[in-house]
């Protein structure tokens, strides 16, 4: 850690119900591709920090699982690891969407801010889909449900984020500097690669697919020309598994092919990607599962 008297740090946690844009957001923060995107919810499952540099301060951003009524082991505890980051940072960004009301979801979450003394900031986001005569009365009804710090109108999606950053810093407290300049997230390149698969599975696969699905980096080799990867791709039945490999492995192969393209980008080298389907019954309440992907850990 670099000690600077001048130096301000801290830890902004991004929470809300799960697809209203908090992947996006990050991403368009760190001006990189980090987190996963689909218009599927519930798509990111584990906490993925990434950093912001700024002249005189650096920002830890922490983008967590969409907050949801738990359907399963794992969804529990994903939704606990959203909650458990209110105790954690300097900041909480909560996300809604300006083309509607706030809803139970939104009412369950200010709900579980109730005791909470960190600053929570709101943003509403997506307001380019929306009048400008409409967002006034969107944060009056808000505004009625909590005493937010701040509100701010964005739109993550077109990089829109109305000042944000130098809001945030008006907050932070002067501290070290905890990674390097040109360090993005502190998630290992494995996590990455896995992130990258299973995003392209939610992109082309439909109805359960995406969620009775994990992927686990077997293998991950570098070479001095190309780094080789082996990927397992866990599904909970025969027949999901059938389908993702699809006929003559048409599937399984344009997953491969996309998801490889995105990972050499990120990672900047020649990538070997070769993927597996396999069966494993009821996964995502098999706690030994959910600690190998990442899910579950120590803290619980």
């Amino acid at each position: 850690m670099i000690a600077d008297k001048k130096f301000k740090s801290g830890f902004i946690s991004i929470i809300g119900r799960p697809n209203v844009g908090k992947s996006t957001l990050l991403n368009a923060l760190l001006g990189e591709k980090i987190a996963i995107i689909s218009d599927k919810p519930q798509t990111t499952r584990n906490k993925i920090l990434g950093i912001v540099n700024h002249p005189g301060a650096q920002m830890v951003f922490l983008d967590t699982p969409g907050i949801h009524k738990p359907m399963h082991r794992m969804n529990e505890f994903m939704v606990q690891t959203a909650l458990r980051t209110y105790n954690e940072v300097d900041v909480i960004l909560m996300l809604v969407e300006a083309t509607e009301l706030p809803g139970a979801g939104d009412r369950f979450i200010i709900e579980t801010l109730a005791k909470v003394k960190t600053p929570v900031f709101l943003l509403i986001n997506k307001v380019d889909l929306i009048k400008k005569d409409g967002l006034l009365p969107l944060m009056q009804e808000y505004s009625k449900l909590y005493n937010f710090t701040e509100i701010i109108p964005v739109s993550a999606l077109k990089n829109d984020l109305g000042g944000l950053l130098d809001t945030i810093l008006k907050r932070l407290p002067q501290g070290p500097q905890y990674f390097p300049d040109d360090q993005l997230t502190d998630q290992p390149e494995r996590f990455i690669v896995s992130e990258i698969i299973r995003e392209k599975i939610f992109e082309l696969t439909k109805e359960e697919i995406p969620y009775a699905t994990a992927v686990i980096i077997e293998e991950m080799k570098e070479e001095p020309d190309i780094t080789r990867i082996h990927a397992a791709i866990i599904v909970e039945r025969d027949s999901q598994k059938g389908i993702l490999i699809g006929k003559g492995g048409s599937m399984l192969k344009k997953i491969g092919t996309l998801a490889r393209l995105d990972a050499e980008k990120l990672l900047g080298a020649k990538i070997f990607l070769k993927l597996y389907v396999k069966v494993k019954k009821g996964w995502r309440e098999d706690e030994h599962m959910l600690k190998n992907i990442g899910i579950l850990t120590g803290e619980e």
